[in-house]
């Protein structure tokens, strides 16, 4: 089991949905650089369910830095977080009976039954909420040097929010992509999100769930960032969203609509002004290549999109197998359960992603550019 992901930075997680704690260690991060406690607080905030459209789990996500920090700032040294698990109800869980949709036949078959269970335990989307605390340190570099990453809901329930395009064009882009990254509901036409929710609970009602869309987009990197091949900005990126439980694809720029175009429609076409005299100072007509040409970063806003699963712990009846009597039966889940977790996911790609392009800069210019 690898729980451990990175190159010039090291991201580890650890501990299960019911267990006594979760937690992160973050190695390779430069000295120096201050941390902003309530700025992961807030970060968590976002992940946290919230009102009618989230599990009625409510943890106080009170985190604790172990080590790696001293007076503020980073010292260089593997910064460890621990995040206590304090609400739990392990009685709602049996561990005999499959539940559809999730790990448990997977993590029986590879953990041959010694796997904790209660709650999905390492497979549960609890984890994440280390992710976040620890990543939000990278989200934190990562401003200080221009560079904002963002999500919105895409879709959700069939309806579609207006999409990043709407917002570049605005002078107070960067202004716009911060209130958008601060609403617990992340979209851009508050209209639409009105509609969404509205589904959400509609579905919530009929014992069911919904998934979605998110887009994301990551503004201000430099072009020259990532790798071709194997350890390409796609590849990596794909890789740590992938590690986020209910993620089932993702796609860059125009994504699957490649397929259904041509290579005039497709191709972004290099520009530059007039009067620029640095080569540094081409941009693209278009972006359907999501800001990314041969794994490496090209100037352009980088743009993904990454499909998020129904939440499989419903309410209705479904068939499963007890794996003591070995024999089908009916299951009805109980416990408190998202109808969607979307608007919960988006803060844990965001924090990935931040992860993941600090560890890009750090392995162009070494873990010192870091420091703010």
């Amino acid at each position: 089991m690898k729980n451990t992901f990175g190159n010039s930075l090291n991201l580890t997680i650890f501990g299960e949905s019911h267990g006594p704690a979760i937690g992160a260690v973050l190695t390779g991060m430069a000295p120096g650089i201050k941390i902003d406690e309530d700025f992961i607080k807030m970060r968590l905030a976002m992940r946290a369910p919230h009102g009618q459209i989230s599990t009625s789990r409510k943890e106080k996500d009170q985190f604790q830095i172990l080590s790696g920090v001293f007076e503020g700032k980073t010292t260089g040294t593997p910064i460890a977080i621990i995040i206590p698990n304090k609400n739990t109800r392990s009685k709602d869980y049996q561990k005999e009976y499959l539940r559809p949709g999730h790990a448990d036949y997977s993590a029986y078959a590879k953990y041959h039954g010694f796997q904790d269970w209660r709650g999905g335990g390492q497979f549960s989307g609890r984890v994440t909420a280390a992710i976040v605390a620890a990543c939000s340190i990278c989200e934190q570099v990562l401003q200080e040097k221009n560079i904002i990453i963002a999500s919105h809901i895409k879709e959700c329930a069939g309806i579609v929010d207006s999409d990043f395009e709407t917002i570049l064009g605005q002078e107070n882009h960067a202004d716009i992509l911060e209130e958008l990254n601060n609403k617990q509901f992340a979209v851009i036409d508050d209209a639409k999100g009105e509609k969404m929710q509205a589904e959400i609970l509609k579905a919530k009602s009929q014992k069911d769930s919904v998934g979605g869309i998110l887009e994301t987009i990551i503004f201000g990197l430099e072009a020259g960032i990532g790798e071709p091949y194997f350890d390409s900005i796609e590849s990596l990126l794909s890789h740590a969203v992938f590690s986020i439980p209910a993620v089932k694809a993702i796609a860059f720029g125009a994504g699957f609509q490649f397929a259904r175009i041509k290579g005039s429609e497709a191709n972004d076409s290099p520009t530059i002004d007039a009067s620029a005299d640095r080569i540094d100072q081409i941009k693209f007509a278009s972006n359907n290549n999501g800001g990314i040409n041969g794994g490496i970063s090209n100037g352009m806003p980088i743009l993904f999109s990454t499909v998020i699963k129904p939440t499989p712990s419903i309410a209705q009846k479904q068939k499963t197998v007890n794996i003591k009597t070995l024999e089908t039966t009916d299951l009805e889940i109980v416990g408190r359960h998202d109808p969607a977790i979307i608007h919960r996911i988006r803060q844990v790609v965001n924090s990935i992603s931040a992860f993941v392009i600090c560890d890009f800069l750090a392995l162009r210019y070494g873990t010192d550019y870091l420091k703010n």
